[in-house]
């Protein structure tokens, strides 16, 4: 089950791999004497996930925020109420929990990739990058091209230009039609000055048909080369289908905004 499909945005930006939640069967990792308790917990928590997958944030953090009082241990409670915070924007927060479900299980896979995740949704890059590229690294973790993408972004974010293209280009050939590693390549290459290489890339993206907000960034990312080729008929083309796609989005509006300075 995936519940981590809302997430921050970084102005200009890729997508980030989407964060997984998973709600597991165990109330509590270490087994409890009092079975009244553990019951108690789970309670909590089965309720506090469930008001989660709803999109009814603060009512599980405070389900999930009963379930850790009576089981500060409860690894998994610390992992999903660290999702309904990140949800909430509270990174602080989120920051903690994820890192207190790590302290209880340094293998909790799905904590280190959200950790990595936040950090680069918060400009953290230095952060990220050791959480990411163990993941990358394990062979236990199931997609190492999403934990080598935001390792790719990270890099790319700190000037590791040639880094960030290894690690993306490493994503590409584990799962090559993974767009968001992709839509990162194409922005690397548009930053060094590879606008048809760039072009390819964001081509690739659209044949893909992400969801609306990702076309619409990459439309409005093609725009933006076409523009300096000078051909204000392709970018007036790829502007145009930004906004019917991005509607309300920050890529939309830019978009829009774009399209006057054209016409």
């Amino acid at each position: 089950m995936n519940l981590g499909t809302t997430r921050w945005r970084e102005g200009g930006a890729a997508v980030l791999a989407v964060l997984a939640l998973i709600g597991f069967g165990c109330a509590t990792g270490r087994g409890k004497s009092d079975a009244e308790a553990e019951k108690k917990a789970r309670s909590h928590y089965d309720l506090g996930l469930e008001h989660l997958r709803n999109d009814n944030h603060a009512l599980a953090i405070r389900e999930l925020t009963s379930a850790l009082e009576i089981d500060p241990e409860f690894e998994q409670a610390h992992y999903v109420i660290a999702e309904a915070y990140r949800r909430r924007q509270l990174p602080a927060d989120a920051e903690t929990h994820l890192r207190q479900a790590l302290e209880l299980n340094p293998k909790h896979q799905s904590a280190r990739f959200n950790l990595a995740a936040l950090y680069l949704q918060t400009g953290r890059y230095e952060e990220a990058i050791p959480h990411a590229k163990q993941l990358a690294e394990e062979p236990t973790f199931p997609t190492p091209w999403r934990a080598l993408t935001n390792l790719g972004w990270a890099q790319f974010k700190l000037g590791r230009y040639g880094e960030a293209r290894e690690s993306l280009e490493t994503a590409v050939e584990y799962r090559p039609t993974y767009w968001p590693a992709l839509l990162n390549l194409g922005i690397l290459e548009a930053e060094e000055g590879r606008r048809l290489e760039a072009l390819a890339r964001f081509q690739r993206v659209l044949e893909l048909k992400p969801g609306d907000f990702a076309l619409a960034e990459t439309n409005y990312r093609m725009a933006e080369i076409y523009t300096a080729l000078g051909n204000r008929t392709r970018a007036f083309e790829h502007l145009s289908a930004s906004v019917e796609q991005g509607a309300d989005s920050e890529w939309g509006k830019k978009s829009a905004e774009y399209l006057k300075l054209l016409q």
